[in-house]
């Protein structure tokens, strides 16, 4: 597998920086200030986790030194007997056989763990296991997760929330309708359609969609998001791929090529559906809605510069980087 080079930070870590003064500025006469949430959406293998452990590490480090955590969207997965009673739940969706999806989330854990962190209490950041089950994951037993904020320990400052959906707003009903039926169309044509989402039923990405819209609880409480985008989407498969052929050469097991791309399969719809909502601009206020504000406490055109977007190729190299 390639190195993952990290030519990101240098964009990511001046936006964070100008985004965290703003923060800290607004709560300079609150001592019981919330710590500053930071949204981080990567495309599966573009070096979000590269990216993320060198924001985590200048934030920490002198002249910061801020205490900072990590929470990954993959650590609130739901439990295995959970996510095993969903897809029995669901026998027809082929969304919802596996853990990635909208839904496939344990929320009230994750606002939970949100509600604790922004009022600075001693919390426990949960943890989740892919390798349990053989390979179909479990959460991790609660007593094994860290817990910060705990008595005589500084405060911490800064959560970097990440994940590859994180940030993603759902549709609305007439909209996803639309993009549904123009990709069926596209498949039917026989002009090389290389999505998925025409390969799935109307009522599969319907749930998906309606679950995507209670993970707003946790999107709204977010300051400022970085998006890692990707010139070509379909690249994800080809990431994906190298991460599975170093996996199974350092560990000697690890999926086929077959196994990774029925596994990419099961995420690609909602690239294809919700990806221009990030572009778009996480918050931005959909027309008839409340403020998406910073802290949900700002003016109206506050979601503005909130966002950065950087796009790479396939060698995961910036090419694009836009302010939202």
């Amino acid at each position: 597998m390639p190195e993952i080079i990290d030519d990101k930070s240098q964009y990511c870590i001046p936006f964070l920086l100008e985004r965290l003064q703003a923060h800290q500025a607004r709560h300079a006469s609150d001592p019981n200030a919330p710590p500053f949430f930071l949204g981080l959406n990567g495309v599966q293998g573009a070096g979000k986790t590269v990216l993320v452990s060198t924001l985590q590490k200048t934030l920490r480090s002198p002249p910061y030194s801020l205490p900072t955590v990590t929470l990954s969207l993959d650590d609130i997965y739901l439990t295995h007997a959970d996510q095993v009673a969903l897809a029995q739940s669901h026998p027809d969706n082929p969304l919802l056989q596996h853990r990635g999806q909208p839904s496939t989330h344990d929320l009230a854990l994750g606002e939970r763990v949100f509600a604790s962190l922004r009022n600075n209490q001693p919390t426990k950041i949960p943890q989740y296991d892919k390798s349990a089950f053989a390979g179909q994951g479990d959460r991790v037993p609660e007593e094994k997760w860290e817990i910060v904020n705990k008595e005589g320990e500084e405060r911490v400052r800064v959560v970097i929330f990440e994940g590859w959906c994180v940030g993603f707003r759902a549709r609305d009903e007439r909209t996803l309708r639309e993009r549904w039926e123009a990709a069926v169309r596209a498949k039917e044509s026989g002009e090389g359609y290389d999505g998925r989402l025409g390969y799935v039923k109307f009522e599969d990405v319907r749930v998906v969609n309606e679950a995507l819209k209670k993970y707003d609880v946790l999107t709204d409480q977010l300051d400022a998001l970085i998006h890692i985008d990707a010139q070509n989407t379909r690249f994800v498969y080809d990431w994906r791929q190298e991460q599975e052929r170093t996996l199974r050469a350092v560990k000697g097991t690890g999926m086929t090529e077959e196994q990774v791309n029925q596994f990419v399969d099961g995420y690609y719809p909602s690239y294809e559906l919700f990806t221009d909502t990030l572009r778009e601009g996480v918050f931005k206020p959909s027309p008839g809605s409340t403020d998406r504000s910073e802290s949900a406490a700002t003016s109206e055109a506050d979601w503005q510069g909130r966002q950065l977007r950087l796009v790479v190729d396939k060698n995961r190299r910036a090419q694009e980087v836009v302010r939202i």
